[in-house]
């Protein structure tokens, strides 16, 4: 006993270590007053109606901020996935239980009480499945316009094993305003971060059958770096993705979940992440979110209201 509570001890020790050498920026605020309140909100809503979140399963630190803005970002299908990327904190299973049928009205009813003003469905992976789940993923947002039309919706889906019959399914005339699928990293170290079934070369494929399928819907993906990457690298796989006709493009900082998880390469600073998102500006995104902290859900309905303002403003 005594072994493993110094065992124990040592590896707390060296937790605290690793988060101790976070780099200064790495600093969140706690919401205060009203924003406190609407945060509290948010969190008793999912917990009453025993909803997954990736604001939580991937322990997303802007938690608090998204949560008090309005913003969440719910994940369907099931609490683990099929895939296992050596970067995310979502669980892995090779044969997950059957997909929840009440879940799209559970989800609709949630989002309905919760006073959004943007909702983020994402997905895990579901190779088990003939379609990946596109049928499920559609049901889920079928019923959130049907109970909540006044809510924007995005949708972060999987890679649907690259089969764009199942994206044409899933997109053919359903009511959305983002259609969102994360490449994660630069080509270079797909092998090394993602799943053997992922690559950028599928995700970038979906992205621009999406676009092609639905031009009206916009596009968007994101980037991590720390993983090994060079700053040339990310601007290379951006504007891969501006080719791709991608409209936005989030970029932050990997944090790994666990020890188990790959180990953080590198933390670029503040100014190098101001630099992508000038880049991303001159390479004609409608938006871009670049920093630190930023995740691919992070305030995502300001990040769309944004650029639909941008648009409006081409068009006169």
């Amino acid at each position: 006993m005594v072994v493993g509570g110094a065992i124990l001890t040592v590896r707390k020790l060296k937790m605290a270590q690793e988060r101790a050498r976070l780099p200064e920026w790495f600093r969140t605020r706690l919401p205060t007053g009203e924003l406190q309140k609407k945060f509290n909100e948010t969190k008793a809503t999912v917990k009453e109606n025993m909803l997954h979140t990736v604001c939580q399963e991937a322990r997303c630190p802007n938690i608090h901020e998204c949560w008090a803005a309005k913003d969440a970002t719910f994940m369907v299908a099931g609490q683990e996935c099929t895939r296992g990327c050596r970067f995310c904190a979502v669980g892995t299973i090779k044969s997950p239980p059957p997909l929840d049928e009440g879940e799209p009205a559970k989800l609709a009813d949630a989002i309905s009480s919760m006073g959004l003003n943007h909702a983020v469905i994402t997905v895990v992976n579901r190779d088990d499945l003939e379609d990946s789940g596109a049928g499920h993923y559609r049901r889920c947002l079928e019923a959130v316009r049907e109970t909540s039309p006044e809510v924007t919706l995005e949708l972060l889906c999987s890679d649907l094993a690259g089969d764009l019959d199942d994206l044409a399914n899933l997109l053919d005339d359903l009511e959305l305003e983002v259609f969102a699928h994360n490449v994660e990293c630069v080509p270079r170290l797909d092998r090394v971060v993602r799943d053997h079934r992922a690559s950028f070369a599928q995700s970038i494929s979906i992205l621009v059958e999406a676009k092609r399928l639905r031009p009206d819907i916009l596009t968007k993906s994101s980037i991590m770096v720390g993983l090994g990457e060079s700053d040339e690298e990310v601007t290379e796989a951006m504007q891969m993705l501006r080719e791709a006709n991608v409209d936005l493009v989030t970029i932050g900082q990997y944090l790994a979940p666990s020890e188990r998880h790959l180990s953080i390469d590198r933390f670029p600073e503040p100014a190098i992440f101001d630099e992508w998102a000038s880049q991303a500006e001159e390479m004609g995104f409608l938006g871009c979110a670049s920093g630190p902290l930023v995740r691919s859900s992070y305030r995502a309905g300001d990040l769309l209201a944004s650029a639909t303002a941008r648009l409006r403003t081409g068009m006169e």
